[in-house]
């Protein structure tokens, strides 16, 4: 997409350059964001037009990165913030307290959900956070529905004084289809300070008597959230990217009578809407991707098949799914999508060919002791053959794991994970005079999520740490691996039998840039 196409008129767009025209036309001013599958390609895209009425930034941590785009709401700025899944765990804090206490411009959230979990280290629903903060939630199904949902999100946050979430899938931003455009006005939103003259509790007596009710009326009159063709007694409930298989579903088979309801707005979760819709069926197949969202809300009703009565499989859904589904209808429960995928069932994902920090994992594969480890490359040092990692919880976890052990044990982390999360688990670990190695790997990039660059923290972790020491790791390969390896557990083993905090900084250049 060029700047041009920007300012004309679209006929048909991806999902991708829906979401970037909405957000062209809201009159956005800030974009925060940190890389991750599957957002990362959007917010390159954000990145490339930055200087086009909005500034962009790469952000090392979710929090700060909503928090950044809280400060811009308050001074009259519409903000985006863009994550993935994982990321709403992060900056959920701020999320929390901001719904209380109130906004100005509009803030939305961009959450990108890997279904199926290809790039992540779980496979979560953000549309729980919907519910869980109590604020909107948008889940589009083709790009006409993520360009609504966007112009919609804004005027709804402005309203009701708190953000609002998108939720996207891959397949929602590799999908095509026709936008019609409809540029909105500056925003003339502004924070009101009045706010503080309640307290914390009366705060949320406000927001249940005022912004509330807004969202639900908002949730049940959205023309979002539609019903399809088809008046048959077994109906069908979507959201999402799901919906666009279903209607192809429909429009194939034998099943082209059953009823289908829409959903693009699913929080508040539209009761009414729903209700109306249960009623005039006799069964409701919920077709939904990661979680039950939808169908944990019905079920009450005995109606409902989908995820929790096994019709249709947890994680990413395909057509096929759908098919077997409607043509087992009848049983309560089925049990088909009983196979756990395994790392040699699906294919195996190696470290790269001449990772400069091969040597540190064999090294670490021949020790005997326990390893955290951290989100990025070093868990794919975790499964066989090397098996190096034991543990790999979050983003920057690996310092305060490590810190847990029963003995004194190793943390592997990369300078992106450290500069998110895991400088708080360093301080930690200073304060609490805990018996740890923490072997930071510096190549100045967050290697797998596109090569961003990462800060280095090189200076500050050593005026913390007095013990740290430095090595710059060489080209590997089979000749210098083995003498790296022997330098490298020396001091592994000189580190470890010593009390406190050591720092090892190992300098490596990724094989990808």
């Amino acid at each position: 997409m060029t700047y041009d196409d920007a300012t004309s008129n679209v006929s048909e767009v991806t999902g991708i350059e829906a979401l970037f025209l909405s957000l062209f036309d809201s009159r956005i001013r800030l974009v925060t964001g940190v890389a991750g599958y599957p957002t990362t390609v959007f917010m390159e895209l954000l990145l490339k037009h930055n200087r086009e009425g909005y500034n962009a930034f790469w952000m090392t941590n979710e929090k700060a990165a909503l928090e950044k785009a809280l400060g811009a709401s308050v001074t009259g700025q519409r903000s985006v913030v863009v994550v993935k899944h994982v990321g709403m765990n992060v900056l959920s804090d701020p999320l929390m307290t901001s719904v209380y206490h109130t906004i100005g411009a509009g803030v939305v959230i961009i959450a990108g959900d890997d279904t199926g979990a290809r790039a992540s280290q779980n496979e979560q629903d953000s549309r729980y956070y919907g519910c869980l903060a109590e604020v909107a939630l948008f889940d589009p199904a083709t790009p006409q529905g993520a360009y609504d949902s966007i112009l919609s999100a804004f005027l709804l946050s402005e309203q009701a004084k708190v953000p609002v979430i998108i939720r996207i899938t891959d397949r929602l931003l590799n999908s095509k289809g026709y936008v019609i455009r409809n540029q909105q006005d500056e925003s003339t939103a502004t924070f009101d300070r009045d706010i503080w003259k309640l307290t914390t509790k009366g705060k949320h007596q406000r927001f249940h008597r005022e912004s509330m009710p807004l969202l639900e009326k908002a949730v049940q009159t959205t023309s979002l959230n539609r019903l399809g063709s088809g008046e048959g007694k077994i109906g069908i409930i979507s959201s999402g990217y799901l919906s666009v298989l279903v209607d192809a579903v429909l429009s194939e088979t034998k099943w082209a009578g059953c009823s289908h309801l829409v959903l693009q707005m699913v929080a508040p979760f539209p009761f009414d809407r729903v209700r109306q819709f249960i009623r005039k069926c006799d069964i409701v197949l919920v077709v939904e991707e990661t979680e039950p969202y939808i169908e944990s809300h019905i079920a009450v009703t005995g109606k409902a098949r989908g995820k929790m009565t096994g019709h249709i499989p947890y994680g990413q859904v395909e057509a096929e799914h759908i098919i077997y589904a409607l043509d087992h209808l009848e049983e309560n429960r089925i049990e088909k999508y009983t196979e756990v995928q395994t790392i040699k069932s699906r294919g195996a994902r190696p470290l790269c060919q001449g990772c400069p920090f091969m040597s540190l994992y064999k090294c670490l594969a021949k020790m005997d002791v326990m390893v955290a480890g951290d989100m990025g490359c070093s868990i794919r040092a975790a499964p066989e053959p090397l098996q190096a990692v034991d543990t790999g919880f979050a983003l920057g976890s690996a310092i305060s794991t490590a810190c847990g052990f029963k003995d004194k044990g190793i943390a592997v982390i990369g300078d992106f994970a450290l500069s998110h999360s895991g400088i708080v688990g360093l301080i930690n670990a200073l304060d609490s005079k805990d018996d740890v190695v923490i072997v930071i790997l510096q190549n100045r990039i967050a290697a797998m999520t596109g090569g961003q660059e990462a800060p280095d923290l090189m200076l500050p972790v050593k005026a913390l740490v007095s013990d740290t020491t430095v090595m710059e790791m060489p080209v590997y390969d089979d000749e210098t691996s083995s003498d790296a390896e022997m330098q490298i557990q020396d001091m592994l083993l000189s580190k470890l039998s010593q009390k406190g905090v050591s720092v090892i900084y190992l300098l490596g250049k990724c094989r990808k840039c």
